[in-house]
């Protein structure tokens, strides 16, 4: 690779990440002026509040299960995916593929 195409690149990247880093730190004024009364005290929801909000069957706490459907009605279908994936499979029971793992998991209560 040609040096000189080496260093335009990688300068390139440099000002993509400190784009983005800036875009991410206005984005985060924002929220928390959003988020903060005029002394600088935090006034958004308490965790209490969020997890009222995600607690569907109302039985006191949120599970993975509601908390994927709260986050995915706030934030779209889909919204992390790939961990709300695993943390549902590991609800369930199904995380581990080793053979004999499936006993540890199954409801012998039936």
């Amino acid at each position: 690779m040609n040096i000189h195409r080496f260093l335009r690149l990688t300068a390139q990247v440099v000002a993509m990440i400190f784009l983005l880093l800036a875009a991410n730190a206005a984005s985060a004024d924002d929220i928390l002026g959003y988020l903060t009364d005029k002394d600088g005290r935090y006034t958004g929801p308490t965790v209490e509040d969020n997890i009222a909000r995600m607690d569907a069957d109302k039985n006191g706490f949120a599970d993975v299960f509601e908390v994927r459907a709260f986050l995915e009605l706030e934030h779209g279908k889909g919204y992390e995916k790939a961990l709300m994936d695993k943390w549902e499979a590991s609800a369930r029971g199904t995380s581990c593929t080793t053979p004999f793992s499936k006993e540890l998991y199954v409801d012998k209560s039936n």
